[in-house]
């Protein structure tokens, strides 16, 4: 209860935490069973959360959904998830660019790499930055 009350927390993760405070699988199991049944523990609630959270510090849907499933999520809620929540990645994209390069398009080929590789990083489709950086109008998206 004590980790749920700080934030959410899959199924997985909360597993690995509670294993390695040394529980064990017999008390582990149940107990989660019984958090999920009361809605104290709720997969969908923590994608949610997690999405939110990793957009509003500049994460692109790629990231996002690497790191979820590094977290032991199934991929096709995490497919659900990201088309469910509410984010424009085409704005968002614009303003981490913004927020990083002052809005300067690239000017010769070496800034355009150091853009196209950092907004890569952060988890964006390569056709979205291309089109960002190229000038052309992300609204498509």
């Amino acid at each position: 209860m004590d980790l749920l009350a700080r934030r959410e927390h899959g199924r997985v993760e909360l597993t690995r935490k509670l294993r390695q405070r040394g529980a064990s699988d017999e008390l582990i199991e149940p107990a989660l069973d019984r958090l999920a049944e009361e809605g104290l523990l709720s997969e969908a609630r923590y994608l949610e959360s997690f999405i939110r959270y990793r957009s509003g510090s500049g994460y692109g849907p790629a990231r996002i959904r690497e790191e979820l499933g590094q977290r032991g999520l199934n991929r096709s809620d995490i497919e659900q998830a990201l088309r469910e929540s509410e984010v424009d990645w085409a704005a968002l994209l614009r303003d981490t660019w913004q927020r990083k390069f002052a809005g300067l398009r690239p000017q010769d080929p070496r800034s355009r790499a150091q853009q196209t590789r950092f907004l890569a990083y952060r988890g964006f489709p390569m056709d979205m930055i291309g089109r960002l950086l190229s000038g052309r109008d992300l609204d498509d998206y």
